[in-house]
């Protein structure tokens, strides 16, 4: 999902290795050529993050940048397709997701990451997502959504699920209630995907013991309030 900031449409694609994905960004450019709408990106290993803005209109976001996000998003799900997401399939039907979010200002500029290991802990799938200005609330929500998501892409069955937040947890697990307005959404969501794992569990641990998630949200945030601004 392409997300509005400091007038620019953002999105991080997140791809199998670095070859998968300079070939990706090898058919953004030639689209870009075609459409004469060059983006602003940058790419580490096999995450490549795309801006648009329309510097004809003092970088504004304009109908030109939303039909390059169209055809950009048509490009990775043709690179995605069933034929090389096979590639992304676990040795195994069970996994481990450690899921964190933060905002630095609470609210304030916040990220969702999530790392997926299989039972040997070894990392198979890794990423996140900017989420403009919100709480660590929605971040962490968030985090969870989109770690299941890449899960059942992937063709996990069971899943056991690690998060530092002990708020979200009890609510997921049925401890505490969901009271408030903008999570029930959200809460509701994750248990609609729940119930496409045979098998899933949720699990506490102390923030020590969720290093690997918390430092994808800290990369992403410190690229989104640090990077510098576009010419």
């Amino acid at each position: 999902m392409w997300k509005e900031t400091n007038n620019e449409l953002h999105k991080q694609f997140v791809f199998d290795d670095f070859k998968q994905a300079f070939a990706f960004m090898t058919a953004v450019a030639s689209v870009a050529e075609e459409q004469n709408h060059h983006p602003r990106w940058q790419n580490v290993y096999n995450k490549v993050d795309i801006w648009l803005s329309t510097h004809d209109a003092d970088d504004a976001i304009t109908d030109k940048d939303h039909h390059m996000a169209k055809a950009i998003d048509k490009l990775y799900d043709h690179s995605n397709s069933p034929t090389k997401a096979s590639k992304t399939k676990p040795t195994t039907e069970k996994m481990k997701l450690y899921a964190d979010g933060g905002s630095r200002g609470n609210p304030g500029p916040a990220a969702s990451g999530y790392v997926l290991l299989d039972l040997s802990d070894k990392v198979v799938k890794e990423g996140g997502e900017f989420m403009g200005n919100t709480t660590n609330n929605q971040a962490e929500y968030n985090a969870l959504k989109i770690g299941l998501l890449q899960a059942l892409k992937m063709g996990v069955k069971d899943m056991d699920v690690y998060m530092d937040s002990l708020l979200v947890i009890n609510q997921l697990k049925g401890v505490y209630k969901v009271r408030h307005p903008d999570i029930v959404p959200v809460y509701l969501s994750i248990k609609d995907i729940t119930k496409q794992f045979s098998s899933i569990s949720f699990t506490h641990v102390p923030r020590e013991l969720n290093k690997l998630a918390d430092a994808e949200v800290n990369k992403i945030l410190d690229l989104e309030t640090g990077r510098p601004k576009s010419s």
